[in-house]
C-alpha cells in the first residue's frame, strides 16, 4: 500500500459493492436510468430525489435487477396505506410486487409492507431491502427504528429513498450511512463536528446553519471538514430537486406555480388575564392556544374548501380538528389513526380516483409517500414539523401536477413563534439540499474528468 492508498482509505467514503443492471425498463427517464445503474453498482445506497421524480419506479427497477441477479427476494418497506400505490407502479412497468402483512409465502420474489409489519418478516428471507421514504422512520418509536435498522445491517444489497433526506438535522445523515453499513452515526460527529455547547445557548448564534441537536447539544461542522462532510455524504448517496441537478435535461418536469396564503384568525376570547391575545411561549401555551381556538381556525378551513367543488386536502393536528373538520366541509372523508388498513388504503384510493371530493387527514398518516397530484388545493395548520409541512405539501405540489397550487395556512396571533421556527427550518433545508446537490455535482464532474485521463490519455502521462 502507497501513501495515496493510505490516504484513500482514511476517507471512510463508500466502495462500490454491487453489480451491473440486468434490466432496464425503456419507460424510464434518462436521469432515472443513470440513478438506478448507480445504486445497482454501489450495491448500498441512498437516492434523495424530490417528490414527483419516480423514487417508486427506480425502487422497482433496482429490486428486479437484485431479485434477477441474485435469484432472492426484496423487501420493500413503505409508509401506511403507500402499499397499493407501490404495487400499481410495479403493473406498469413489467414489475409483479406482492403486498405481505404477515410474513413471505412461496414464489415471493418481491414484497412491499409497512413498517410496523416487520416483525412478521425474518432477514434470513431476503437478499435485499428498500426503505421507501426513510426519513419516516425518526417519527417511529425507538424500538420500530432499532428493527429496521438491525434488520437492514444483515442484508448484503440496500437502498433508502426520500425526498427528505434531514431536513433540518444532519444527524439523519448519520442515521443513513450507519443502516447503510458505512460510517456509524457517532463515528460521523466524532469526525467532522465538534461540540458546540447547549442548544438553549448556541442555537440562536448558529441561525441553523451547518449544526446538528442531539439531546441538549448542538454539534457544529468543522470549518475545515465541511467540504469532507459533503465528499462523504456524495460517495454512497445521490441527491436531486430535478433533472438538471445531474446534468439532465429538465423537459416534462416543470413543477407549476405554488400559492402559500396565510389566515390569521382571531380567538373568541383572549387568554385568562390577558386583555389580548400575544404570540404563545413554549409548547404548553402553544398548545392551549390550539385547543382553544379550534372552532375558529376549522371555521376557516371549512369555509375556503365549501367555496369549491374541486378536490381539496385537509390536514389537522388534532382529533378534535379531524372531527370537526368532517362534521362542517361537503363531501369530506377522514382518515383517522384507529381506522384499519383496509379502510386507510380504500379511502386513499377513493380520493385518488375522485371518489371522494375532500379528504381530512393527519400528516403524520397521509403526508408521506401518497401521490395527491390530482388534487391543487390543501388547507393546513402549521406546527414545528418542517418535514410534515414539506411532506404535505408535496402530495399534490410535484412533478406531474398540471394545476397551480395553493396552500392555505391556517394560524392564529399566538401561534407567531412556530411560524418563525418553521420558516428557520425551511431555510436550512434549502441549504443543506443546496450543499448536497453542489458537492455531488462537483464529485461526478471530477470522476468523468478521472475516466477521461484513465481511458483516453496515454498511460505515460
Amino acid at each position: 500500500m502507497d501513501y495515496n492508498d493510505f490516504l484513500n482509505a482514511k476517507t471512510h467514503e463508500g466502495t462500490d459493492q454491487g453489480f451491473d443492471p440486468v434490466w432496464m425498463p425503456r419507460e424510464l427517464f434518462p436521469f432515472q436510468v443513470s440513478l438506478v445503474e448507480w445504486a445497482c453498482r454501489k450495491g448500498r445506497a441512498a437516492i434523495f430525489a424530490d417528490c414527483g421524480l419516480g423514487k417508486t419506479p427506480m425502487q422497482l427497477t433496482w429490486a428486479e435487477n437484485v431479485s434477477r441477479k441474485t435469484g432472492g427476494r426484496v423487501l420493500i418497506l413503505a409508509p401506511l396505506a403507500v402499499a397499493f400505490q407501490t404495487i400499481r407502479e410495479g403493473e406498469k412497468f413489467g414489475v409483479k410486487v406482492i403486498h405481505r402483512r404477515d410474513g413471505i409465502q412461496e414464489g415471493d420474489k418481491i414484497v412491499v409492507t409497512n413498517y410496523e409489519r416487520l416483525h412478521y418478516f425474518n432477514s434470513n428471507d431476503f437478499t435485499g431491502m428498500i426503505c421507501d421514504e426513510s426519513s419516516i422512520l425518526k417519527n417511529f418509536d425507538g424500538e420500530i427504528r432499532k428493527s429496521v435498522t438491525d434488520f437492514m445491517r444483515k442484508l448484503p444489497f440496500r437502498l433508502l429513498c426520500t425526498a427528505t433526506a434531514a431536513p433540518n438535522d444532519y444527524e439523519e445523515l448519520g442515521t443513513s450511512s450507519e443502516a447503510l453499513g458505512y460510517m456509524g452515526q457517532k463515528d460521523m460527529l466524532t469526525r467532522f463536528f465538534t461540540n458546540n455547547g447547549s442548544f438553549m445557548n448556541r442555537a440562536g448564534k448558529s441561525g441553523g446553519r451547518n449544526y446538528t441537536k442531539i439531546g441538549s447539544s448542538v454539534y457544529m461542522i468543522r470549518p475545515h471538514a465541511e467540504t469532507d462532510f459533503w465528499r462523504w455524504v456524495c460517495s454512497w448517496a445521490r441527491a436531486m430537486r430535478k433533472p438538471e441537478d445531474m446534468g439532465f435535461n429538465d423537459g416534462g418536469f416543470e413543477l407549476p406555480s405554488l400559492h402559500v396564503r396565510q389566515h390569521t384568525v382571531k380567538a373568541a376570547q383572549p387568554r385568562d388575564g390577558y386583555l389580548f391575545d400575544l404570540p404563545a411561549v413554549g409548547l404548553k401555551e402553544q398548545r392551549e392556544d390550539l385547543r382553544r381556538t379550534i372552532n375558529e381556525r376549522c371555521g376557516m378551513a371549512a369555509k375556503l374548501v365549501n367555496d369549491h367543488d374541486k378536490p381539496a386536502l385537509v390536514w389537522c393536528n388534532l382529533n378534535e380538528e379531524g372531527k370537526k373538520l368532517t362534521r362542517d366541509i361537503k363531501g369530506a372523508v377522514e382518515v383517522t389513526g384507529c381506522d384499519s388498513e383496509d379502510h386507510k388504503e380504500r379511502t386513499f384510493l377513493d380520493f385518488v380516483t375522485g371518489k371522494i371530493r375532500v379528504l381530512v387527514t393527519k400528516p403524520s398518516i397521509g403526508g408521506f409517500g401518497l401521490n395527491f397530484q390530482h388534487c391543487a388545493h390543501q388547507t393546513y395548520f402549521p406546527s414545528h414539523s418542517y418535514e410534515q409541512y414539506y411532506q404535505s405539501v408535496r402530495r399534490c405540489w410535484r412533478f406531474g401536477q398540471k394545476d397551480p397550487v395553493i396552500v392555505d395556512l391556517i394560524t392564529t396571533d399566538g401561534q407567531d413563534n412556530v411560524l418563525a421556527n418553521l420558516q428557520r427550518k425551511s431555510e436550512a433545508a434549502s441549504q443543506l439540499y443546496d450543499n448536497l446537490v453542489l458537492m455531488m455535482r462537483n464529485e461526478l464532474q471530477i470522476k468523468k474528468q478521472e475516466k477521461y485521463i484513465k481511458e483516453e490519455l496515454p498511460s505515460w502521462l
